[in-house]
């Protein structure tokens, strides 16, 4: 029985000094789809900033893609990062420089030098996504949802175990926001774990997987009704 990608037990997540959730036991194999529901402020952005180590773990013990997140080291922090892919609600697209030179600059912070390869793998993150046509474009230059395509490419650069997707429909709309979803599922179904905090239910209705919710402190299972 192979190891889950994702075990918490008896976490508590804190934002500075205050115990945003409390109580936490999760478990996430690979390849899995998990939502993470809960109003703004419910705590979904905390338990994601744990895992990818932005916030320290201080009580309880987790482990995510083969790291101890309670002995976690800063030397370590840029391992970790390496398994996961990010997306984030606003893209966070640098606006100075086209797309493919968005995607080199993540490749060089992570270690790629060789330029050839990193111009293969830029590429073939975009024609994944949709967007190889867009390379050599300004983020201004594309929409919102096409922005939010290069940040999908961006976070399979390094061909991660797990993506972590925080709110990554928030600004888009409707028809978009189902585009977006089509390009995660699919991911997913080739094989990578996909972790995403949402509080677009309706999202949630149309490509239903296992959810949990954020409220009053703590994380539990929600069973979505089906029509």
């Amino acid at each position: 029985m192979s190891q889950p990608i994702l075990s918490l037990k008896n976490v508590t997540v804190y934002q500075d000094n205050n115990a945003i959730l409390t109580n936490i036991d999760l478990e996430v194999n690979h390849g899995e789809f998990l939502y993470i529901i809960g109003k703004t402020g419910s705590g979904k952005s905390s338990l994601m900033k744990t895992l990818y180590a932005d916030l320290k773990l201080k009580e309880g013990e987790g482990h995510f893609v083969e790291y101890d997140l309670a002995k976690l080291r800063e030397r370590d922090i840029p391992y970790l990062r390496r398994k996961i892919g990010i997306v984030f609600q606003d893209f966070k697209l640098l606006p100075d420089r086209n797309v493919h030179d968005n995607l080199l600059f993540v490749l060089k912070a992570t270690g790629w030098s060789e330029k050839r390869e990193m111009d293969v793998k830029i590429n073939e993150v975009l024609d994944k996504v949709g967007m190889k046509h867009a390379a050599t474009k300004m983020p201004h230059q594309i929409s919102g949802g096409e922005q939010q395509r290069v940040a999908v490419a961006r976070a399979l650069l390094n061909d991660p175990e797990v993506i972590l997707a925080d709110e990554p429909t928030g600004n888009l709309d409707p028809q978009t926001s189902v585009e977006v979803m089509n390009l995660l599922r699919e991911i997913n179904q080739n094989g990578k774990t996909i972790v995403m905090a949402t509080h677009d239910y309706a999202l949630i209705m149309k490509f239903p997987a296992k959810t949990l919710k954020c409220d009053a402190g703590t994380l539990f299972e929600v069973v979505q009704r089906t029509v």
